[in-house]
């Protein structure tokens, strides 16, 4: 039933609210991955990772570097290695409390995506994790990922943002640098000091 607010609370009515899925939308879920699958992954250079914590809290993570940074094992296993970042390691934490992961990958001039539901584990095995060096660097760490569900999406989200169209780009002078940002949000350093920080971060820690 519908609360009072609006909101809906029961999966009935939210079921009712909508309709039926369609027979096809239902039918493209796979249980592992197909060919159609494993050359998209092969061609993305972008992913987000989404996790949850043992108290439901959920987070996104942005993931990328060259396309195919995200190793196909077999068609029921990923493996996605950790690049340098600022060591808060969020989704690790999240893993290590409830498996349960999602990824969204992206092809540039390719409107639709690809979903791919299943379980990781944090490994920082040297052996296994060196084949996906980069730059001459291997990772510290990475998710060897289960997958239990894999399925593209339909291409209207992409369609309507004109996420690759450049004319819909924005003048990056409009918006305020990271540093500016950090430097508002945080109180603990100058804006000038905090973007010398990140460039130096961007030329010398992105591997």
């Amino acid at each position: 039933m519908d609360a009072i607010d609006g909101t809906v609370a029961d999966p009935a009515a939210l079921r009712a609210h909508y309709g039926e899925v369609m027979p096809i939308a239902a039918r493209k879920v796979l249980p592992r991955l197909d060919q159609h699958c494993r050359a998209f992954i092969a061609l993305s250079p972008f992913a987000v990772l989404a996790t949850t914590d043992g108290a439901g809290n959920v987070d996104a993570s942005p993931r990328g570097d060259a396309p195919g940074f995200v190793g196909v094992l077999d068609d029921n296993t990923l493996l996605l290695p950790d690049r340098p970042g600022n060591n808060r390691i969020d989704s690790f934490g999240n893993i290590l409390a409830h498996p349960g992961i999602g990824l969204l990958f992206f092809v540039p001039g390719v409107n639709e995506t690809l979903r791919v539901n299943g379980d990781a584990t944090v490994i920082t095995d040297a052996d296994r994790l060196a084949p996906f060096s980069a730059q001459g660097k291997a990772p510290v760490g990475g998710l060897l990922i289960t997958v239990r569900e894999a399925f593209f999406h339909c291409a209207k989200a992409l369609m309507r943002s004109s996420l690759w169209d450049p004319s819909r780009h924005i003048e990056r002078r409009s918006f305020p640098t990271l540093g500016r940002i950090i430097a508002d949000q945080t109180r603990m350093i100058e804006t000038e000091e905090a973007e010398r920080k990140i460039e130096q971060g961007y030329r010398e820690n992105l591997y």
